[in-house]
């Protein structure tokens, strides 16, 4: 749990009297959906939001799944999910975003991107309040969406007081953020790395003793820019069993792809499961093959790096190689290349003490700069710059 106590070393010269001097900031987050719903943005979004509200009030604004208007609480966080209406390319549709950020009373507005139809209804909104924007990856894919709303993410970053990025390596490969380099401020996911020593030991005996072999680990949703099927492949050579947790739409094509690679009895799909620590104590190595940009960052390469565990990536344009070093916490390699991560993955299982070494380089570096402390503290400096306040 982060507290003022936890942060408040971490603040340097913004310390947190300084930065709260009337009464606390209130703070609206923005972003696409909020838990039970399964991703990257979202598990950073919450992580996020829990360690700021010992210190700032925070509501979140996001998407419903459903056409129903939802206002809960989570601990201490106000949620409000709008109703969708409709959602194009993974971006959910909620029309009632526009006069809800219109009339927000907000000291600052957080919005986090990709998420299109928030940067129109926060353009269209009138707010002309504090206002600070998380680029957490480019839209690269969908191109034509990409080239249609540039100009409109552009207004948005022009009308921002700060732009977030995850990693130095987005802002000089991203071509959105280029014009707006002067504006961004570099703060990396974190993560609790303290709750990954906090699991059932027999629980990660037993998922040892059910599968054997050595086991390499993959964790994510079954989406093209992963690149899970070069890794389900690359099986095939590799003396060792695939946990492979997650789900989408991809599911059964890859399915078929580890039936056609004669890699089917070297892979377990194993969907989505409620706690993830045991099956990263539980592996030799692992592994995030992503192939495309869309991968800015990799937050399951931190967990297992607290875990203590050896991390496979890939050679991307993106945060990725960043948080996982090459020859240092793991082996970096080309994207979309099967023999490589045959090589690189019987490398690990064949040199243990390499595997280890890499391991525990993996974990310092998660406590030294991807804790969830160093995370908001750092978020707590940028918005008391915003705010006048430091």
């Amino acid at each position: 749990m982060v507290t003022q106590a936890s942060v408040r070393p971490l603040l340097g010269t913004a310390a947190l009297d300084e930065c709260l001097p009337i009464r606390r900031p209130r703070i609206l987050q923005v972003g696409k959906f909020w838990a039970p719903h399964y991703g990257g943005i979202e598990t950073h979004l919450r992580e996020l939001c829990h360690g700021l509200m010992s210190v700032v009030d925070v509501d979140v604004l996001v998407s419903n799944e459903s056409r129903s208007y939802i206002e809960e609480r989570d601990c201490d966080i106000r949620v409000t999910r709008m109703p969708r209406f409709a959602q194009v390319a993974s971006a959910p549709l909620c029309p009632s975003m526009l006069p809800f950020l219109r009339e927000s009373s907000a000291d600052l507005v957080h919005l986090h991107l990709p998420n299109p139809p928030a940067v129109i209804a926060c353009l269209l909104s009138g707010y002309r309040g504090k206002l600070v924007v998380s680029v957490l990856s480019d839209i690269v894919r969908q191109k034509w969406m990409a080239k249609v709303l540039k100009p409109t993410v552009a207004a948005l970053l022009r009308r921002a007081d700060a732009v977030i990025s995850l990693s130095p390596n987005h802002v000089a490969h991203s071509p959105l953020l280029q014009p707006f380099r002067d504006k961004c401020h570099v703060i990396p996911h974190g993560v609790a790395f303290q709750s990954f020593d906090l699991v059932d030991r027999e629980q990660v005996a037993q998922i040892r003793a059910r599968y054997g072999k050595p086991i390499v680990l993959a964790v994510g949703r079954l989406v093209y820019y992963k690149g899970f099927e070069f890794l389900i492949r690359a099986m095939r050579d590799i003396d060792a069993h695939l946990l492979l947790i997650g789900d989408g739409p991809l599911r059964e094509q890859l399915i078929d792809t580890a039936s056609h690679s004669g890699a089917q009895d070297k892979v377990s799909f194993l969907g989505n499961v409620d706690d993830l620590r045991p099956y990263y104590h539980a592996c030799n190595v692992f592994v995030l093959p992503s192939i495309a940009r869309s991968e800015a960052f990799g937050i399951v390469q931190l967990e297992a790096m607290a875990c203590s565990k050896p991390v496979i990536n890939t050679q991307l344009e993106s945060g990725v190689p960043w948080v996982s070093l090459n020859g240092q916490t793991g082996i970096t390699v080309h994207p979309g290349d099967t023999q490589a991560l045959v090589e690189a993955i019987s490398t690990l299982l064949s040199q243990p003490m390499l595997a280890a070494r890499y391991g525990r380089a993996g974990r310092k570096r998660v406590e030294q700069e991807f804790a969830t402390e160093t995370m908001v503290a750092r978020t707590l400096q940028l918005y008391s710059q915003v705010l006048g306040i430091s």
